[in-house]
């Protein structure tokens, strides 16, 4: 995979798929940095894994820039950016979800997801490093499920900003993915629909492998699309579904 070590960010770190992506990146034998919303739980996944972590608010682009310089400062420069975070509790129907409740969901999911790509794509192109970054994005950008039309667009449009990034960055080196999981079975989502529920069966009956995506899976697949095996994939939007999308 990696013959050199490399500085990983990953962002949303403190969550189950942040978590997985910190230790399958850790485990490649890379140096990982999360960065999430400043608090107890970044500090406990920090402590857990054994990684530094920078507490920062993505929806502020000066507060991101600052981060990323301070990350370069102290880890030297970064090799990859995972674009994790994301909200995803935020929905209603088109006629009923607040204009409040979408903007804050394009807020983290969208313009967090740029604000980090465009301030780590500036320090790659500065620092001369030909990087890769990887955002996680969702099958919901591709098939819609009622009620979460906010979360998908959002989506949607991480998967159009992954495609914009790989095109432009293309020329200094730079690669972007996506990771577009459906239904991952973290402990938020098995709180919400536990073993045997109605909610999940339902899922499940969409699903052709009749199974959650488990979080090691989605951070394997990131962890791929970041090492030199990928070299000359760009501007993808990898599924990891189960076959979702074939239904």
């Amino acid at each position: 995979m990696t013959s050199t070590s490399r500085t990983v960010v990953v962002t949303g770190g403190a969550g189950g798929v942040g978590r997985s992506l910190a230790r399958a990146f850790g485990a490649n034998g890379d140096v990982v940095v999360l960065a999430d919303l400043p608090g107890e739980r970044l500090d406990a996944a920090s402590a857990e894994l054994g990684v530094a972590a920078v507490g920062v608010d993505l929806s502020d682009p000066a507060a991101v820039a600052a981060a990323v310089a301070g990350i370069a400062r102290e880890h030297g420069p970064i090799d990859v950016l995972v674009n994790n975070a994301g909200i995803l509790h935020l929905h209603g129907s088109v006629t009923e979800l607040a204009v409040a409740d979408f903007e804050a969901t394009i807020r983290v999911n969208v313009l967090g997801t740029f604000a980090m790509t465009q301030a780590v794509a500036r320090h790659m192109i500065a620092a001369g490093t030909r990087g890769a970054i990887v955002n996680v994005s969702s099958i919901g950008g591709r098939q819609p499920t009622p009620g979460m039309g906010a979360y998908e667009s959002s989506k949607a449009a991480v998967d159009a900003l992954t495609r914009w990034a790989a095109i432009e960055l293309a020329a200094s080196g730079i690669r972007v993915n996506a990771v577009a999981p459906g239904p991952v079975d973290t402990p938020a989502i098995r709180l919400g629909m536990p073993e045997g529920s109605p909610m999940r069966e339902a899922w499940l009956e969409r699903i052709p492998l009749r199974q959650f995506a488990d979080p090691d899976q989605v951070a394997a697949a990131a962890v791929f699309l970041a090492s030199s095996d990928a070299a000359h994939i760009t501007g993808v939007s990898l599924p990891v579904d189960g076959g979702q999308l074939l239904v």
